[in-house]
């Protein structure tokens, strides 16, 4: 079901505080999930009406007990249901009739099971769309709001209040965060456990809380996006007013896939989804503790505006970790004002450090970090702070920690607390909680929240552009495509890929098809030499594996002699390949070699690659990936990526290579898998990149099996 339509998404509201809940399978009995789930409801401070269903019994934790939903004399909003998933499909059509709005079905056994299991789960799906109900399941754990505030699941406990929204497809790993975050008093706005995702998806609740004024920031556990482009296009608006974090499980590689493209062979889930959050501003989590970490940043702290930091300790050690850790992370020690180090020479012992990062040394008390801590926070060059603390002899801890907390709330900048230790620091660590001060135990999980934070700040940045449009002959990418597939094959000859990438203006060395020695001859006689020859075959994608191209022919020779060693090795490796003859291909000055390529995502469609190219493409790796369509400021992100990227711009003395035309290039390429979606793999490569200019010596592409 879609997640568009007003009628539609305001049912999602229900899900938050909704008048009145069914619980259809309410027990008795304390071991069974129904008995759990409305208990939950009942103690979770629920101030609506809720109604057992349960035909076996008259009564349920004293409430009265209904044989079936369209049974209760009152209206009601939503039901919750946990009974055998045979009779779900029965639950959920009375639901519908009785006019409920939405439902939660905890039952498992649906399309996680197996073939019976997609059909059952199919079934609930058209009896939910009849309706019109909003359905959060099957095999869920439930929902809960900590602002209506209601339970409506089987958790073990009730998180506090707070404003960081989370959802996750697993049920088992809400069970494991809300424990975490009732251990560490991290408050939820809401708490959605989506189960198989029969109706509601990630999408629809990130729509849901995009204008949520109880959520700061959004946190996902991610297991398959199975309609890609749309959580991408809903993330984008949502990231552009708070941030969403998220972490992805399943991203390696499982099963082969039948490729033929250097990109394909490249490509998996892994770039897929890195490339999806990159064009959606999700900021990508790498573990739960990071989801975590980086979620009370946003949800305390202002966001940082600048990338620069001050790191206030009272230990060298941890001062020296945080300054390398914030070097990787690519933000910077900030280079404090002359007067800023002239309060700290002042103010603090002469053994102290008062330059960046400020040494209070381990004999600090409360009042020397105040002192330090302030002038920090007052330098304008300072945009951000670390408080490290080690719990030595004269450590002040409560008191630090409140002194930490009282600044944190008088300046605009972010103040990350990193109290090291466990038993010692616990009563500060809970104080700078308690004030929305997040406080990490190591420097590094510090440093990674700041660059959470960063990264989100350059997304915000960057300015909201259309990908350019250029000129085309799709009439004559069309004509190719259409007699590929009128002559049964998937895959194009070089010669009609040559003609594809040439109809949108890339730029390619003359070239013809030779079928004979002579007629190659008399070729490379008009071009010029000198020439080169490559296999002509729609079978043959990867010409050099086979000895199937000649270089630098300087006569009509050394061309005889080629095109007869060509013809021999291919027909010696690949007897049964359709062999057209050779191309005849003016040579091309030397230059730098790249890839520009493209693999269709089954979950996000056309993922274009660039990086070094040439035939250690594969072997190098040296590759960055973005899902279409792709803007100028993303290509150019993408060449900035990649290892080489400094080959490009020149070293020792070199030329700079055009990257403004490779920049070029990689946007005709989104253009054109745009518009022909019927393309899934693509590969020029290689690419050679002049001082001015780039010209494509290689090109193979196919297509899939749709009609023409």
């Amino acid at each position: 079901m879609s997640s568009s339509g007003n009628d539609m998404t305001d049912k999602l509201e229900v899900f938050d505080c909704p008048d009145g809940v069914a619980v259809i399978g309410a027990s008795r009995d304390p071991e069974k999930l129904g008995h759990g789930i409305l208990s939950n409801i009942l103690t979770s401070g629920y101030q609506g009406n809720v109604y057992p269903v349960n035909p076996k019994t008259e009564e349920v934790l004293g409430l009265p007990s209904y044989p079936s939903v369209k049974d209760i004399p009152d209206a009601l909003d939503l039901a919750v249901i946990v009974i055998p998933e045979r009779f779900v499909p029965d639950a959920l059509r009375e639901c519908g009739e009785k006019g409920l709005k939405a439902v939660i079905v905890i039952t498992a056994g649906f399309g996680e099971t197996g073939v019976e299991g997609v059909h059952r789960e199919q079934e609930i799906t058209a009896i939910a769309r009849e309706y019109g109900l909003r359905v959060i399941g099957p095999n869920c754990l439930g929902v809960i709001d900590t602002f209506c505030p209601i339970n409506a699941s089987f958790a073990a406990s009730m998180p506090d209040q707070g404003n960081i929204a989370f959802m996750s497809q697993s049920g088992a790993l809400c069970t494991a965060v809300l424990d975490l975050a009732v251990a560490e008093g991290i408050g939820f706005s809401r708490f959605v456990s989506l189960g198989n995702k029969a109706d509601v998806d990630e999408a629809a609740l990130l729509l849901k809380w995009k204008d949520d004024e109880h959520t700061a920031v959004v946190l996902a556990y991610i297991e398959g996006l199975p309609d890609g482009r749309e959580f991408i296009n809903v993330a984008r608006q949502v990231s552009a007013r708070k941030p969403v974090v998220a972490l992805k499980s399943g991203t390696t590689e499982a099963g082969s896939k039948a490729v033929s493209s250097h990109t394909g062979s490249l490509a998996g889930s892994e770039h897929a989804y890195e490339a999806a959050f990159q064009k959606a501003g999700v900021i990508r989590a790498e573990s739960l503790r990071d989801i975590f970490d980086w979620g009370l940043a946003f949800a305390y702290q202002p966001l940082l505006e600048e990338p620069y930091i001050a790191i206030v300790t009272n230990a060298g050690g941890p001062g020296i970790l945080a300054t390398d850790g914030l070097e990787r992370a690519g933000l910077h020690l900030a280079q404090l004002e002359a007067t800023t180090v002239q309060t700290l020479r002042e103010g603090l012992p002469g053994a102290a450090n008062v330059y960046n990062p400020i040494d209070v040394l381990g004999d600090a008390g409360a009042d020397r970090y105040a002192l330090a801590l302030k002038a920090a926070l007052e330098d304008p060059k300072v945009k951000g702070v670390i408080v490290i603390l080690t719990p030595q002899v004269m450590t002040e801890i409560t008191e630090t920690a409140t002194l930490v907390s009282d600044l944190a709330g008088q300046y605009e900048k972010p103040i990350i607390g990193c109290f090291m230790g466990e038993a010692k620091i616990r009563a500060g660590a809970e104080i700078l909680n308690r004030n929305r001060v997040p406080n990490f135990p190591s420097p590094d999980r510090a440093v990674s929240a700041l660059q959470a934070m960063w990264d989100y700040r350059q997304f915000l940045s960057q300015p909201q552009a259309e990908p350019d449009e250029f000129d085309a002959n799709r009439e004559e990418v069309q004509r190719i495509l259409n007699e590929v597939r009128a002559d049964g094959r998937l895959t194009l000859g070089e010669a009609e890929a040559r003609g594809v990438i040439a109809a949108y203006g890339i730029p390619l060395p003359e070239s013809r098809l030779a079928r004979t020695s002579e007629e190659a001859i008399e070729i490379a006689e008009n071009i010029g030499f000198p020439v080169a020859l490559k296999i002509a075959s729609p079978d043959i994608l990867h010409k050099s594996d086979i000895g199937g191209i000649r270089l630098d022919l300087k006569n009509a020779n050394d061309v005889r002699d080629a095109f007869d060693l060509i013809m021999y090795r291919s027909l010696k490796h690949m007897p049964d390949a359709e062999i057209w003859g050779t191309l005849v291909q003016e040579m091309v000055d030397p230059g730098k070699e790249v890839i520009v390529g493209m693999s269709h995502d089954p979950q996000f469609g056309p993922l274009i690659l660039f990086g070094l190219g040439g035939i250690y493409v594969e072997v190098l790796k040296d590759v960055a990936f973005r899902l279409t369509p792709i803007t100028e400021r993303e290509a150019a992100a993408m060449i900035n990526e990649i290892r080489a990227a400094p080959l490009l711009r020149g070293v020792r003395g070199e030329k700079r290579s055009d990257v403004k035309a490779i920049t070029e290039i990689i946007q005709r390429v989104s253009q054109l898998v745009m518009e022909f979606p019927e393309i899934v793999e693509l590969d020029i490569n290689p690419l050679v990149v002049h001082n001015e200019g780039a010209i494509a010596l290689d090109a193979r592409l196919s297509i899939d099996q749709r009609d023409s």
